[in-house]
């Protein structure tokens, strides 16, 4: 079972990737699926880039940039989404990755690992709402880091909390990944 950890982020001066890999530095040391961590910031999407509705598509996209991130999804049984909160809302980059594509996510669990002035709490509800019209499963537990608390001079430094909320979240994606795999190869 493969897990990516998606940085979600795109922006210069972002704090996602300091979030992605302490995320992928816990998910490593467990042995319950093969966890990766997949930036965002590598595929160079182009806003709304492709001609044919995504799910018309058939996944076959016009564009490199996307074929290559369609791809990639498509290699992945589940996820963890680090997504930040801009403006009380979803990132704009992360929301057009999501809508570049259709049949890659569907039937694939998810754990959302936020941060923001409030813990990225209103992305995620908006994300829950958003991924439920793919068919993705987001499992209940979820991370809300807040950068006035745990950000300091010398970077991100979580709450000693924050490992044992991770574990509860991947434990709650790896389950949801193994209980829709059927579902999947219906697909």
């Amino acid at each position: 079972m493969r897990i990516a950890i998606v940085i979600g982020s795109t922006r210069p001066g972002r704090r996602g990737r300091e979030v992605g890999e302490w995320v992928y530095k816990i998910a490593a040391e467990r042995d319950d699926a093969t966890y990766e961590l997949v930036d965002l910031l590598d595929f160079d999407l182009t806003l709304l880039a492709e001609e044919t509705l995504p799910g018309a598509a058939n996944r076959q996209y016009e564009n490199p940039n996307t074929r290559r991130w369609s791809e990639t999804v498509d290699s992945y049984d589940g996820f963890v989404w680090v997504t930040a909160e801009y403006n009380h809302g979803v990132p704009a980059a992360l929301k057009n990755a999501f809508d570049l594509l259709s049949p890659e996510w569907n039937h694939k669990a998810v754990g959302l690992v936020a941060y923001g002035a409030d813990g990225g709490v209103r992305a995620v509800e908006q994300w829950r709402g958003i991924l439920a019209n793919a068919h993705m499963v987001v499992v209940r537990a979820q991370l809300s880091l807040s950068i006035m608390t745990e950000w300091t001079e010398a970077g991100f430094t979580p709450n000693d909390r924050r490992a044992g909320e991770l574990e509860s979240l991947l434990d709650q994606v790896v389950t949801m990944t193994r209980a829709l795999e059927p579902v999947r190869a219906g697909a």
